[in-house]
């Protein structure tokens, strides 16, 4: 099952919702931000506890952490950070397809069913809606066609127009693969 809807991340009833992070994992603004405030503080307590992997690092660009979700309704909290988007020359599409398939991996180990992400990179980090809804939809998309958990997938967009731009980019894949389908 695959929705893309407008709402706030942090009060969706799932089994893991994906936060936008930072590479600290020790909060920021926007997704990042909310998510941390919702979760409590020992969301901050439990990142920092994730091994650095570079002086200051504990994620990544393109990778993904696993925490508890504490204080959200969700029991989980898959952190993957995005990439900046620099003009598209910079292997920003490849590391934010990267950010989807680590975060659904990591899915798999605690047996999430339903999962939530965030239009990953398009608030601070500048990345072009459309660009960033279709490598979303086509990464979420194949994963759900592989048949693994998570099995449903909600792309959760702030504003009406990410949302739109989201279901936009939705609906052009659909009708590409309908019409390669005929074929």
């Amino acid at each position: 099952m695959f929705d893309i809807i407008e709402a706030d991340i942090t009060t969706l009833r799932v089994d893991a919702i994906v936060n936008a992070a930072n590479e600290t994992l020790l909060g920021g603004g926007g997704v990042d931000g909310a998510i941390h405030h919702a979760a409590g503080p020992e969301l901050l307590a439990a990142c920092r506890t994730q091994p650095q992997v570079a002086p200051g690092v504990r994620c990544p660009t393109g990778d993904a952490r696993l925490t508890p979700g504490f204080d959200l309704p969700a029991r989980w909290v898959i952190h993957t950070v995005g990439p900046v988007w620099r003009g598209g020359g910079h292997d920003e599409a490849a590391l934010l397809a990267a950010c989807y398939r680590h975060s659904l991996r990591l899915a798999r180990e605690p047996d999430i069913a339903s999962i939530a992400f965030p239009a990953i990179s398009c608030g601070n980090y500048g990345y072009p809606g459309e660009q960033a809804a279709a490598i979303a939809g086509r990464e979420t998309r194949a994963w759900l066609a592989e048949g693994a958990a998570p099995r449903r997938i909600v792309l959760c967009c702030f504003g009406s127009a990410v949302t739109e731009a989201y279901r936009a980019a939705h609906e052009s894949a659909y009708r590409q693969e309908q019409r390669d389908d005929r074929v």
